[in-house]
């Protein structure tokens, strides 16, 4: 796409984007939705710490890479930061690589704690975001920044004693993935990131006596997105607002929730290269020869029993503690399970425990493995997410695409992309609301029973696997942010 024909020109700024650097959800939002705006001719770019691997998978992987003549240098903490910057064409996207290895030295990119030095490397990039025209000699009609690790550019572009005076040249857009982390710092940091008094004020990040990073993110972008309609009302509310509820509620003008979507070029059966068979709506012969493969994985011999798969984060906010609870109930019996992902070593430590206990019946690593991960949704018949809360979720989606249906919980965007199949005849998944065991335990049996009459069993996963999430809707939408934005015609 030539920038002379693009519609917006847009600037991504994250700390993870897949496949050169990814913790979770974030990573895969930032992988595809800078590529599908560039077919709709919004000219999308990024820019991305080249954390420990970025550089190793860009040049591993042939993506074509030129080092550009100028450097950015940064103003923080009393002192002159400076970067040098690449950019990477990665799956056509333009990603520009600030290479900074005092700074973006974590390969876990989050820190586990926040101090005045932790925090530096997103205050860097949040600035150095701002330099961009300087440096690559482009200048983006909006930035669209994400979670509370790149916060500071809104801020920086209301607060800061330098910046603020090129406010009016740019639009922000701020989404939220996950409010659950906030950024919550030591207020003493903002002036040594060049801040004036008026940032940390009950209209800007003070936050119960402490600077709130995300706060003031929200508080000083154009617009707020989440990543599913019913996430943005759950953050309104006491229960889902993690302290925030009466700024978002205040703020709702500006509030939109676009759902995600899921990149079907990576999570379709029908042309994944991890799995033994490819298959589809069609023709589901290759689902037999993934569930076999996978049995044979985890030491089995088939008893036909349906196997539920979770593939994610062992923390609480995915509803392990009533997840793990209620396999102790319902495995051996009723089913087998198989656990992908990492997280609390409470949980991990449950995880090898169940391994240990109940070998012929449940398989779980503790890392996470991408071919594993595919493997288990094709093997499997159930994707479990009973989650506290989830603003948008990814597994649920990718279950419905490999017919392995989720049991979820009606919260966040489980509610916005599952239909309880006891309800509707287009039903693709079974839906509880308390978060407890009993109602995870009679969800599950619901599907069970499901499952054993096959003539159903087939109609729901026809109906999960002929379900659209595809990134064109929610690109979109997003689209029509930004012109909103840019025509002036959005609240700010």
């Amino acid at each position: 796409m030539s920038p002379k024909d693009a519609l917006i020109k847009v600037l991504h700024v994250a700390v993870e984007m897949a496949p050169l650097a990814k913790q979770g959800g974030l990573g895969d939002v930032l992988g595809a939705l800078p590529k599908f705006l560039r077919k709709r001719s919004v000219d999308a770019r990024v820019l991305l710490p080249a954390f420990p691997g970025v550089m190793e998978y860009v040049e591993s992987h042939g993506c074509k890479c030129e080092e550009l003549p100028e450097r950015v240098h940064i103003a923080l903490n009393w002192r002159v930061y400076s970067a040098s910057v690449s950019l990477a064409e990665v799956e056509g996207v333009p990603v520009y690589l600030l290479k900074q290895p005092e700074l973006f030295s974590n390969p876990k990119i989050y820190p586990q704690s926040l101090s005045p030095a932790s925090v530096m490397p997103f205050a860097f990039l949040s600035m150095a975001a701002i330099e961009i025209q300087s440096f690559a000699g482009w200048k983006p009609d909006i930035f669209h920044v994400h979670d509370w690790s790149t916060s500071m550019l809104p801020m920086t572009l209301r607060w800061h004693r330098h910046y603020r005076a090129l406010r009016s040249e740019y639009d922000v857009v701020f989404t939220i993935h996950n409010l659950a982390h906030q950024g919550i710092v030591d207020p003493a940091m903002l002036s040594s990131w060049g801040m004036t008094k008026d940032a940390f004020s009950i209209d800007g990040v003070e936050f119960y006596g402490q600077a709130n990073l995300l706060k003031g993110g929200i508080v000083s972008s154009d617009a707020i997105t989440t990543v599913s309609p019913h996430y943005s009302w759950d953050i309104q509310t006491p229960e889902g607002g993690f302290g925030l509820h009466g700024v978002f509620s205040t703020m709702k003008g500006k509030l939109t929730g676009i759902l995600n979507g899921i990149d079907y070029d990576i999570w379709s059966p029908k042309a994944d290269p991890y799995i033994p068979a490819r298959y589809g709506v069609g023709d589901m012969s290759g689902k037999a020869e993934c569930r076999k493969k996978l049995v044979q994985h985890c030491h089995w011999e088939d008893d036909g029993k349906p196997i539920v798969a979770f593939v994610g984060r062992l923390v609480q906010q995915k509803g392990i503690d009533i997840l793990f609870t209620m396999l102790d109930w319902l495995m051996v019996d009723n089913c087998r399970a198989v656990v992908i992902g990492s997280g609390l070593l409470q949980y991990e430590d449950w995880a090898r425990q169940f391994s240990r206990t109940y070998p012929d019946y449940f398989w779980c690593c503790t890392d996470f493995d991408e071919e594993l991960a595919h493997l288990a949704y094709a093997g499997s018949d159930i994707t479990a997410m009973p989650s506290l809360f989830e603003p948008c979720g990814l597994s649920q989606l990718i279950g419905m695409s490999y017919g392995s249906i989720p049991v979820v919980r009606c919260t966040g965007g489980l509610a916005d992309t599952v239909i309880d199949c006891d309800g509707a005849p287009d039903g693709t998944g079974f839906v509880f609301s308390d978060y407890s065991t009993d109602e995870l335990l009679k969800a599950m049996y619901r599907a069970i029973d499901a499952y054993h009459d096959k003539e159903r069993w087939g109609s729901i996963v026809r109906n999960a696997m002929s379900s659209d999430f595809s990134w064109d809707s929610s690109t979109s939408s997003y689209i029509d942010l930004y012109r909103g934005l840019k025509n002036g015609d959005l609240p700010s």
